[in-house]
């Protein structure tokens, strides 16, 4: 079974189609691309999977059951997560504060972070040990205002994962960095989410970081999906260098 399956999902804004009876499939494990032009349809598509938007028609199945229509929240208990939507930072509070909220919001216990949070040292214990993971541990009392902008992209998908998602949405996590940096986040994010069997979706335009850590790639062109193949089948394919990547990748 899918971990992930839309059907005929569609998304109009007046007359434009932006996602246009897309069916989509992620399998469980994957670390799947999605790219595409800008106006491809690729955040709507996603808006519509993480419950930001409804669709005019079609269905959305999380390992066969019908999400449709659930509330964001209710998705997020489902297992799916974002990295830049769950929780923007706090740049007032500490590293381990951000993601400690986020672990205290996956528990429905938002209320005692301002109130009696320390009356939950296993909290702070795990957000510790994810700060660990993703390389963080040092700069845990620091604010998250004060790190690097590398630094803020590592945090995002830390506070997501903290969440405990069965499906991550990455978006652009490279995205704002210097190239030298590109590589080290992408080896750090890949590392957690395949260890600890997440399934995620990158959505990036650094065509190099795509080839390099996807497995597969699915391409979005005017709200239809073009073609979804692995990367060599991607690299290959006339149409989508045509549409996508144009002379540079040919």
């Amino acid at each position: 079974m899918n971990l992930l399956e839309t059907q005929q999902l569609t998304k109009h804004f007046g007359d434009t189609h932006a996602v246009d009876r897309v069916d989509f499939t992620i399998g469980e494990g994957e670390v799947v691309a999605l790219i595409g032009s800008n106006g491809a349809g690729k955040t709507t598509l996603v808006n519509l999977i993480s419950g930001l938007i409804l669709p005019d028609s079609g269905r959305i199945l999380l390992r066969g059951a019908d999400v449709t229509r659930q509330l964001v929240h209710r998705r997020i208990e489902a297992g799916i997560a974002r990295s830049f939507q769950i929780v923007n930072l706090f740049d007032e509070l500490t590293l381990l504060d951000n993601v400690a909220l986020s672990v205290f919001a996956r528990e429905g216990m938002t209320r005692y972070f301002w109130t009696l949070a320390d009356r939950h040292p296993a909290v702070w214990d795990e957000a510790l040990g994810i700060l660990r993971q993703f390389g963080l541990d040092q700069k845990a009392s620091m604010l998250a205002g004060g790190i690097s902008q590398g630094e803020r992209k590592l945090l995002d998908v830390a506070v997501a994962y903290a969440l405990k998602p069965r499906l991550l949405f990455l978006d652009e996590p490279t995205s704002g960095v210097s190239t030298r940096e590109k590589a080290p986040i992408m080896d750090v994010v890949t590392s957690i989410v395949r260890s600890q069997k997440i399934t995620a979706v990158v959505i990036e335009h650094d065509m190099d970081i795509i080839f390099r850590y996807s497995d597969r790639i699915v391409v979005m062109h005017q709200g239809v999906i073009l073609a979804s193949g692995s990367p060599e089948e991607i690299r290959r394919n006339e149409t989508v260098k045509d549409a996508v990547f144009g002379p540079s990748h040919a």
